[in-house]
């Protein structure tokens, strides 16, 4: 096994500056620091990360959990978190909960068993304590919330406009002559799918359209619970003339609902969403939709989240970041036929 030694001799260079390349506790020239990096590499050399976790009191390791991994926001979300990890040489370690709140709850006692530096969280419903999160900052876990925070907690937390960005949106359907909008929502114990509701209840409020209990479904983010309410609100006596969808799986479902009751989107109900889709000129008609930054939301956690680590903001209170959505319109919100008589 290659040593720091004969990294040390390799390089030409003392054995302090290797360990200051190799931990980066202080600076050494480009032309040195080039130097060892062509010995470790040359060497194969690989530093013993357990021994050095134990001698500086850091794994050097960040876990984070989100809720449902096969929503194509979310592996934005990892992507940008891990970008903003591994420039500070950190490792991520990911975790699903499904929404399931036992397994959420799991999860932070592996981690804090093995001792990661750090946690970020997409909080799964439910739970409107959040023991085992106040338990885990209590010892001395830094934490950051994405996208979600359980309420009543005070806590760092990196989200978006999403009362905001749904009005936005249902401005628009008001300016196109819609009057008559549903809209299919997440599980309300969470705050992201409260203020989606929100937003379209202020704006209908602000439009002076009495907001219909009927045309308010809930669902639970996923996309079966989307066909469902779908299918609901498309078989009713007098469907709405346009339907917005609180998040992007849900709305996959809905166009599996309107294939099935032979519904034409906008032709006949105008379609909008929260959260776009990769790859979203493949669907037809391309689907209007309020764009959150995944990939920033990510990043930006994961940079308050090492701040915590390193104590730069030791002493400030709990940060609430809030980025901008933007709102994408296209087809499906634009060519509704309005009935006649």
């Amino acid at each position: 096994m290659t040593t720091i030694k004969e990294i040390a001799q390799r390089a030409g260079v003392s054995i302090g500056t290797v360990s200051n390349v190799i931990n980066g506790t202080a600076a050494v020239s480009d032309r040195r620091r080039e130097r060892v990096q062509a010995a470790i590499q040359e060497l194969d050399y690989h530093p013993n990360q357990v021994a050095r976790s134990l001698k500086i009191r850091r794994t050097g390791m960040v876990g984070m959990i989100i809720s449902d991994i096969t929503n194509p926001f979310f592996p934005q979300l990892v992507r940008g978190a891990e970008d903003a990890l591994l420039k500070q040489q950190n490792l991520l370690i990911t975790f699903n909960t499904d929404d399931r709140l036992e397994r959420e709850r799991h999860i932070f006692s592996v981690l804090r068993a093995h001792r990661v530096d750090g946690v970020l969280v997409v909080v799964a419903p439910g739970d409107s304590q959040a023991v085992h999160i106040q338990d885990a900052r209590k010892a001395g876990l830094p934490i950051v919330c994405l996208d979600r925070v359980p309420p009543g907690l005070e806590i760092d937390i990196v989200s978006v406009d999403n009362v905001g960005g749904t009005r936005q949106c249902i401005e628009h359907l008001l300016a196109q002559g819609h009057r008559e909008i549903a809209i299919i929502t997440g599980p309300v114990a969470l705050e992201t799918a409260r203020e989606r509701l929100q937003g379209y209840s202020e704006a209908l409020g602000q439009a002076g359209i009495p907001v219909r209990k009927e045309w308010i479904r809930e669902g639970d983010f996923r996309a079966d619970s989307g066909y469902r309410l779908g299918k609901e609100l498309l078989s009713t006596p007098t469907r709405p003339t346009a339907l917005f969808v609180s998040n992007n799986t849900m709305t996959l479902g809905v166009l599996r609902a309107l294939e099935e009751c032979g519904v034409r989107c906008p032709e006949e109900i105008a379609l909008a969403m929260f959260d776009d889709l990769p790859l979203t000129d493949s669907f037809h008609p391309h689907l209007t939709a309020v764009a959150q930054p995944a990939y920033a939301i990510g990043y930006r956690g994961a940079e308050l989240l090492l701040e915590r680590i390193e104590k730069k903001s030791e002493g400030q209170p709990p940060l609430k970041i809030q980025l901008p959505t933007e709102l994408k319109i296209r087809e499906s919100s634009t060519g509704y036929l309005r009935r006649s008589g």
